[in-house]
């Protein structure tokens, strides 16, 4: 090494780099090949120029193509010592000479398939020496031709040094890539195509190894839109590539050093679910779910894992079936996190718990797989049902974006609201108001799915199925065409607009009386044997606690007074007393409701409104207000009746719906052509008439009777008149002492007819469970005691209401506001005693307005029901729905009873004497018709999806985007607005 400073000849350094070559390859041992490598570099130094002719084209062609001795070309060796001689050479023209040549070498090599190693060392080269890189179409083919190679990277080492050598090597070749991408953007597209073709080949002999994970982290996050959006709507993709290649890139959560595989595989995910291909993602969860779980177990691999993990479970929303393949493992894996003593695995348990009580939640019901994983989570924090609701809503897949989809695949999931809409099944929106504001009762709904009801084919059943649907389909509007056919009154002409409030009460009625007598039967009929009792009666089901509902460990509170869920949760008790002004006898009758229809009082409507006649008269048949009879209005009397009313500038309404319930309870006198019957006197006589309610329901029903007859005009006209909606008010609840209690207890064993003077006053009288009260009682006024009497003030929160869009009772619109409130919403108010004389509502909901304030004006919880159009809303557009769309008019409202202190109540089911606000668990023939629907939904959006691809390669569409409807009434159908009342210049006509 000291004689290489010194002048050699020619001959002399050409025969020393021969044999410093031949002992750095052939070297006995590593010292013999140190000494060689020394001599050389040494040599090189001095003497460069000898050395480039010693290693010029001709020389290293023959050691790329031949090897050296008994080397192969595709020994590392042979790559080390060329690799080692460009970098004597490092700064000489020879580099530049060699370049073609080593462009084409490397190619060749690549396309050979070598080994790791050998690419490593390829890679190093090239790394190091740029302008030995393959350019322009060659640059592309290598690049290709590279990715090619990656999948043949297979790793047969046990050893973790080993292992780590492997994954080195891998990492080398994949940093070329990226710095070729980099200079050269057009090999990036070429390239990730050919790793799609890998992936996706369904070649059974061939499996690409993981090691191509390494080159996503390399891909630039911004193309994800543009390549996910090419790779899910080729047509010429077939189902079984994409299914194939989604799986191997799940595989390649296992590489331990890429980043971003997690974000590329839930991209294509939602890419596919956006163009509605979800055959793939369920063959594809359910074959993977499992594999992606045990991932969880590698601390380097964990965190991607968990986020494939969340959205597969939390997309996969139309069966458990997904959620129950990883159930078994989760215990395992908590107790894991719990004692690993590693510092990140607290957080990552945390957020495995969120998960967990979200898929539990989604799919409960199945205590027998869920009480070992609510123990071993029991110390870590729930979300709230708000939350999990909302994670659920943004994960479905018929909830993602539609960014990777064309103008035509348009989704038709949920609305973001999460709620479920109703399909108009013709002129059916009557009904779908109903069902819509009984579904958002909220008690009234858990007790309804809280019911075993198994193998009966009740009415009962089908609004528990229905109810199910609505909770629980992806579907964005569900079509109730059983439930129609079902419940449907026989005199409803189908096709026809019907009257929204008399189907409640038919409703409400034919669930009531079924229930009745299913408990007749049930008490004498044969008691089964208890291996048969599977088929419970709905009695049964309703007075009894459900015991077996693990999300809620005591029991749904049950009246033990055999009264029907109707009863219980929209039955109350209204008392008639009629005072002879002559002699001052008083009869008392005392009957059961489930809504009162309230009046307009004739100086409240004007010229349009009700004949005096009307309070009495209004009510005399059951259904005042349905549609079963009578001429509809014609052109001229609309526009006479409302035109004027309608032209006026937008006011605040001075009358509300405390007034209208103050003039329903208000005494009343009968005389003239109204006078009464007195039995003491044996004649017609001027009376007084007073009703007052005994026993308050706990959902109040009020209807609003707007549409009267005008005997002068023989038409039926409806009452426009804009009422103002608290959102709180209170009903004054009239309690008698030990005459009217024992007066109560009275049972009466034959039903009598109804009395002209209750009948009136009564939209609906249910008839009761155990007694008929038909019997009123004659009484002087001696016999009457005021002092036994007090009067409370019952608090109530506006539940929901039905609103009437249009001119007539014969045509129009409905759609519904609601939003979900029980018994605990809003405060808990005290018994307020009050004469009997200062029982007015106004007086008493003004005060209560004011101490209850503005405790539940939060905008998101009202949502607005429009058949299939389900939208989030406000209490002030419901407020101001007829001042700006004066057709628009509420029409029937719930208002739910708010606890009392000291009195009893109805809720649902109760944990240390506070509401559970969660759903009872779906029972398993709810749970088994949901999920067959929701299979059948995906194959549906799918078949369309693939339809209108089809279509949009044959044909140019235009769209028009969809426009604002504020300027519209919710109810609105077009231009005419109102939803079908036919504008105020056209004749009234039918519009669904």
């Amino acid at each position: 090494m000291e004689a290489a400073e010194k002048e050699v000849t020619e001959e002399q350094c050409q025969a020393l780099y021969h044999l410093t070559t031949r002992l750095i390859l052939q070297g006995e041992d590593a010292f013999q090949r140190q000494v060689g490598l020394q001599v050389q570099e040494a040599y090189a130094r001095y003497h460069r120029d000898e050395f480039a002719r010693f290693f010029s084209k001709e020389y290293v062609l023959g050691l790329l193509q031949q090897g050296y001795g008994s080397l192969d070309h595709r020994d590392p060796a042979v790559l080390d010592f060329l690799h080692g001689s460009l970098r004597l050479l490092i700064s000489c023209p020879a580099v530049l000479e060699l370049a073609p040549l080593l462009q084409t070498e490397v190619l060749r090599i690549i396309c050979e398939r070598p080994e790791p190693a050998t690419c490593a060392k390829l890679a190093t080269i090239l790394t190091d020496f740029p302008q030995c890189v393959p350019r322009e179409k060659a640059g592309v083919l290598f690049c290709q031709q590279l990715v090619r190679t990656f999948a043949y990277f297979h790793c047969p080492a046990t050893e973790e040094r080993e292992l780590r050598e492997y994954v080195t090597q891998v990492t080398r070749v994949s940093v070329l890539l990226q710095g070729i991408w980099k200079a050269e953007p057009a090999t990036l597209l070429p390239s990730l195509q050919e790793v799609f073709a890998i992936i996706s080949s369904t070649d059974p002999s061939f499996e690409p190894s993981i090691a191509l994970a390494s080159l996503v982290q390399h891909i630039p996050l911004q193309m994800i839109t543009v390549l996910i959006k090419s790779l899910t709507t080729d047509q010429n993709v077939k189902d079984a590539s994409m299914t194939q290649a989604l799986c191997r890139m799940i595989d390649w959560l296992s590489w331990p050093l890429a980043n971003h595989v997690d974000t590329w595989v839930i991209a294509l995910l939602k890419g596919l679910a956006a163009v509605q291909k979800f055959t793939i993602l369920i063959d594809v969860t359910l074959l993977k779910i499992e594999q992606v779980f045990n991932r969880l177990w590698y601390p380097i691999v964990r965190q991607g894992a968990l986020v494939v993990l969340s959205h597969m479970l939390l997309s996969f929303q139309h069966s458990p079936e997904a959620f129950h393949l990883v159930v078994p493992h989760v215990v395992p894996l908590v107790k894991s996190l719990k004692n690993d003593g590693l510092p990140n695995s607290k957080t990552f348990l945390l957020q495995f718990a969120e998960l967990v009580h979200c898929m539990m939640y989604q799919y409960s019901g199945f205590p027998d797989l869920y009480d070992s994983i609510l123990e071993s989570i029991k110390e870590l924090p729930k979300p709230n049902e708000e939350k999990i609701k909302f994670v659920l809503n943004q994960s479905a897949w018929t909830s993602q974006s539609n960014s990777f989809a064309s103008g035509l695949l348009k989704i038709t999931g949920k609305s973001e609201t999460g709620k479920t809409g109703l399909v108009n099944l013709g002129n059916t929106c009557y009904m779908n108001s109903i069902i819509q504001i009984l579904f958002m009762a909220t008690d009234f709904r858990r007790h309804v799915m809280s019911l075993h009801l198994n193998g009966s084919n009740t009415l009962m059943k089908k609004l528990q199925l229905l109810f199910a649907f609505l909770a629980h389909t992806q579907r964005a509007a569900y079509s109730p065409r059983s439930f129609l056919e079902f419940s449907r009154p026989p005199w409803f002409t189908a096709g026809s607009q019907q009257d929204c409030s008399e189907y409640l009460r038919f409703l409400l009625d034919r669930l009531h009386e079924e229930e009745k007598t299913l408990s007749v039967l049930q008490v004498t009929s044969p008691k089964p044997e208890p291996a048969t009792t599977s088929a419970e009666t709905l009695q049964n089901a309703v007075s009894q606690p459900v015991d077996d509902i693990p999300s809620h460990p005591d029991p749904v509170v049950a009246k033990g007074d055999g009264r029907t869920l109707v009863e219980r949760m929209f039955g109350g008790r209204l008392s008639t007393a009629i005072r002879c002004l002559q002699c001052h006898s008083l009869s008392e009758k005392e009957e059961p409701f489930t809504d009162l229809s309230l009046a307009f009082c004739p100086s409240m409507s004007k010229c349009h409104g009700p004949t005096e006649e009307h309070k009495s008269s209004s009510a005399v048949a059951p259904c005042q207000g349905a549609v079963n009879g009578g001429s509809e209005s014609s052109e001229a009397s609309v526009k006479e009746g409302a035109g004027t009313r309608m032209e006026r500038p937008v006011v605040e309404p001075t009358l509300s719906v405390p007034d209208l319930v103050d003039y329903f309870l208000a005494p009343e006198i009968l005389e003239n052509e109204n006078c009464y019957f007195c039995e003491r006197c044996a004649s017609l006589q001027r009376a007084e008439k007073v009703m007052q309610v005994v026993a308050a329901p706990e959902y109040l029903i009020l209807t609003l009777l707007r549409f009267s007859y005008d005997a002068t005009c023989h038409v039926r006209r409806k009452i426009l008149d804009n009422v103002g909606i608290p959102l709180h008010m209170s009903l004054p609840l009239h309690q008698h002492g030990i005459a009217a209690s024992s007066s109560s207890s009275t049972a009466a064993t034959s039903s009598s007819s109804d009395s002209p003077e209750s009948g009136e006053n009564l939209a609906k009288k249910l008839k009761p469970s155990q007694k008929e009260d038909g019997v009123m009682e004659n009484r002087t006024d001696s016999e009457t005691n005021d002092s036994d009497t007090e009067t409370l003030s019952v608090p109530y929160v506006l539940s929901s209401v039905v609103v009437h869009s249009g001119m007539s009772s014969e045509s129009g619109h409905y759609y519904s506001y609601g939003r979900n409130v029980s018994s605990t919403d809003g405060y808990v108010a005290h018994p307020c005693p009050k004469t009997l004389e200062s029982s007015s509502l106004s007086q008493s909901s003004t005060a209560s307005q004011e101490e209850m304030g503005c405790a539940d004006q939060k905008s998101t919880d009202w949502f607005l029901f429009n058949d299939s159009r389900v939208t989030f809303t406000n209490v002030d557009s419901l407020r101001n729905v007829t001042g700006r769309f004066p057709k628009d008019t509420a029409y029937v409202l719930i208002y739910r009873k708010q606890e009392v202190s000291g009195q009893p109540s109805n809720s649902g089911p109760v944990v240390n004497g506070s509401r559970l606000s969660g759903e009872p668990p779906l029972q398993k023939e709810l749970m088994d018709a949901i999920t067959k629907d929701n299979k059948l939904f995906l194959q549906e959006q799918e078949l369309n999806a693939r339809a209108r691809a089809l279509q949009a390669t044959s044909a140019s569409c235009s769209f028009r985007p969809n426009g604002s409807d504020d300027n519209e009434p919710p109810g609105s159908c077009g231009p005419s607005g109102g939803g079908g009342g036919g504008g105020f210049n056209t004749i009234s006509r039918l519009v669904f």
